[in-house]
C-alpha cells in the first residue's frame, strides 16, 4: 500500500513538472512569429488535453472508488499504455524543449540585435544633436555677419552722401573764388 502511495505521488510530481513545462512552452510559443505560433499552440492544446486525461486517471486511481481487482487491472493495462504514451510524450517534450531552446537563442540574438540597434540609435542622435548645435551656431554667426553687413552698408551710404555733399561744397567754394577773383580783376582793370 505504501509503495502504491509513493508511485501515485511520483506520478503527481511528474504531472506537475509536465504542467510547468507546458506552461513554459505556451509562453515561449506565444512570443514567436505567427506562422510558427499557431502550429505550436495546436500541439500545446493536444499536450494539455493528454495531461488533463492523465490527471483525471490518476485522481480516479488514487481516490479508491474502484474495486481492487479493477484497480489492479487498470494499473497493469495503464502501465503498458503509460510506458508507450510516456515514451511518445518524452520524445515530444524533448523536441519541444529543443524548439524552446532554439527560440530562446533566437530571442537572445534578437535582444542583442535590439541593444546594438539602440546603441546605434543613441549614437546617431548624439551626432545629430552636435550637428544641430553646429548649425545653430553657424546660423547665429550668419545673423551677426548680416547685421554687420547692414551697418557697413549704412555707413558706406552715409560716407557716399558726405562725399557728394563735400564735392558740391568744394565746387561752390571754387566757383565763388573764381567769381571773386574775376570781380577783383575786373574792378582793377576798370580803375
Amino acid at each position: 500500500m505504501e509503495q502504491k502511495k509513493q508511485k501515485v505521488s511520483d506520478i503527481r510530481a511528474g504531472l506537475e513538472n509536465a504542467e510547468d513545462l507546458i506552461r513554459q512552452m505556451d509562453l515561449e510559443a506565444r512570443s514567436l512569429q505567427p506562422n510558427v505560433k499557431t502550429m505550436l499552440l495546436a500541439k500545446l492544446r493536444e499536450y494539455k488535453s493528454d495531461l488533463n486525461n492523465l490527471k483525471s486517471e490518476v485522481k480516479r486511481i488514487a481516490s479508491g472508488n474502484i474495486n481492487p481487482d479493477a484497480r489492479d487491472q487498470l494499473l497493469e493495462s495503464g502501465m503498458a499504455d503509460a510506458l508507450t504514451a510516456s515514451t511518445n510524450q518524452r520524445s515530444r517534450l524533448v523536441m519541444t524543449t529543443e524548439r524552446l531552446n532554439q527560440s530562446s537563442d533566437r530571442i537572445r540574438d534578437s535582444r542583442r540585435t535590439m541593444l546594438e540597434t539602440e546603441e546605434l540609435g543613441v549614437s546617431i542622435l548624439q551626432d545629430l544633436h552636435s550637428q544641430r548645435q553646429a548649425l545653430l551656431h553657424a546660423n547665429n554667426t550668419l545673423h551677426g555677419v548680416d547685421d554687420n553687413i547692414g551697418k557697413s552698408k549704412r555707413i558706406l551710404t552715409a560716407m557716399s552722401r558726405r562725399m557728394n555733399r563735400n564735392k558740391w561744397i568744394i565746387g561752390i567754394i571754387i566757383a565763388v573764388l573764381i567769381i571773386t577773383i574775376a570781380a577783383v580783376l575786373y574792378f582793377k582793370r576798370v580803375k
